[in-house]
């Protein structure tokens, strides 16, 4: 599967729908189907969409390996579904780029509007770090502390092999 582009609510469906049909294939004689390779290359997008890709991939995974395989640039939400890959199956291009930050947003209205949005907001990074420290080799507090930066966090394909988010170098 080629996830290429923003993960937005059109292109998470699609990757949910492909996820979904190959697992379920059987392999030969009925055994376990080979492993998906999902190739990533993403600035982000939408933290509702990651989750719901990733709460579909980890189901998945009961029936067949995820290989994850980021290419290019993976950045953002994209950061989270190459993380949740089946160990040992995450690869990274020597040249990809992965990025980490926090959660981003902006909203307009009432004083009370605003406070439930940030409240939202401030579950969705709880979430996001949550997962990352699931997936990866980086307890909550190091995901916290890259995150506190309040910048693009930026890390090379040697550097995301050392945090946990993939496991080689293609």
């Amino acid at each position: 599967i080629m996830f290429v582009g923003a993960v937005d609510e059109e292109k998470a469906a699609d990757l949910i729908s492909a996820l979904l049909v190959l697992s379920q294939q059987k392999g030969e004689g009925g055994k376990r189907p080979e492993d998906i390779k999902l190739y990533i290359s993403t600035y982000g997008g939408g933290a509702h969409e990651m989750f719901g890709v990733y709460d579909v991939m980890n189901w998945c995974k009961q029936f067949c390996d995820i290989q994850t395989i980021g290419i290019g640039k993976v950045m953002s939400a994209g950061t989270l579904l190459l993380a949740a890959g089946t160990p040992g199956k995450r690869k990274v291009g020597e040249n990809c780029q992965i990025m980490i930050h926090s959660v981003n947003g902006g909203s307009i209205g009432e004083l009370h509007s605003l406070e439930n949005e940030m409240e939202q907001m401030k579950n969705l990074q709880d979430m996001y770090i949550q997962c990352l420290s699931n997936e990866t080799a980086m307890s909550k507090r190091q995901i916290q502390t890259l995150i506190n930066k309040k910048v693009n966090v930026y890390l090379s394909a040697t550097e995301a092999i050392e945090k946990g988010l993939a496991d080689e170098v293609l």
